[in-house]
């Protein structure tokens, strides 16, 4: 695959992003406006959950709308997280992305992270569920390949990397752990790389990964998502014929 098919392929599985604690409606104004780009559209637009209605109304039904619970920190309180699953639903997203209780997986709460992630997953009825791993704070590729399974027992529809805030986002290693998990499921699960990638070229190691794991006909919206903000700035350079741009710093 060359770096322009990369780019368009990368775009169209797009969740734009914005994640700040300082995000304001201006920001989410600017964001929305910026899914809809001379290239193409991106898959989604994924915000807080305060932001999902302001999301929903300026963009077009072909633009899903996400947003995060029990996030950042991967708490076990089942309260908050179904109280922001229900917030998100009423706004008219159609996705939802939540943080895996980490820290009680690491802890050996093994039953306890599994009837959490069911209880999410009735939550979310009728949302594409995409639960985070943080597998950069679960490190050890036994402890990914278990929170993998334990979400695709409960039925999510994607399995995410990172969060974005925890000093070891997406890597190769980690996504390779979690997606084969995935082809050996049975399930037909997507995979979503976030945090930290900001080029075409830095993307299209996970483009390689998803072809190698799932197959060529996985390389779609409905099997493959990038979460990233500055990631969209190098696709757009990709497509317009320039070079050197440089990404983003700030964001997700």
């Amino acid at each position: 695959m060359n770096i322009r098919d990369a780019a368009q392929l990368a775009l169209q599985c797009l969740d734009l992003t914005s994640l700040n604690d300082q995000d304001t409606a201006e920001d989410i104004a600017r964001l929305c406006a910026r899914a809809q780009g001379p290239h193409g559209a991106v898959a989604a637009v994924c915000v807080w959950p305060r932001f999902a209605a302001q999301a929903r109304e300026a963009l077009p039904r072909a633009i899903r709308v996400a947003a995060v619970a029990n996030f950042p920190d991967g708490s076990l309180d089942l309260a908050r997280t179904r109280a922001e699953i229900d917030e998100i639903a009423r706004a008219g997203a159609q996705e939802v992305d939540v943080v895996l209780p980490y820290r009680a997986l690491i802890a050996g709460q093994t039953a306890e992270v599994a009837d959490f992630l069911a209880e999410v997953r009735e939550a979310a009825e009728g949302l594409t569920l995409k639960i985070i791993l943080e597998s950069g704070e679960l490190a050890q590729p036994e402890l990914i390949a278990e929170a993998t399974r334990l979400s695709l027992a409960a039925g999510a529809d994607f399995v995410k990397t990172s969060t974005g805030k925890s000093p070891v986002s997406a890597t190769p290693e980690a996504a390779a752990v979690m997606l084969q998990e995935i082809a050996t499921s049975g399930v037909a699960a997507g995979f979503k790389a976030s945090g930290g990638i900001r080029s075409v070229a830095e993307a299209q190691v996970y483009l390689d990964l998803a072809a190698a794991k799932l197959g060529a006909q996985a390389l779609n919206p409905q099997r493959l998502r990038f979460g990233a903000s500055g990631l969209l700035n190098d696709i757009e350079a990709q497509l317009s014929g320039q070079t050197g741009a440089t990404p983003a710093s700030h964001g997700y």
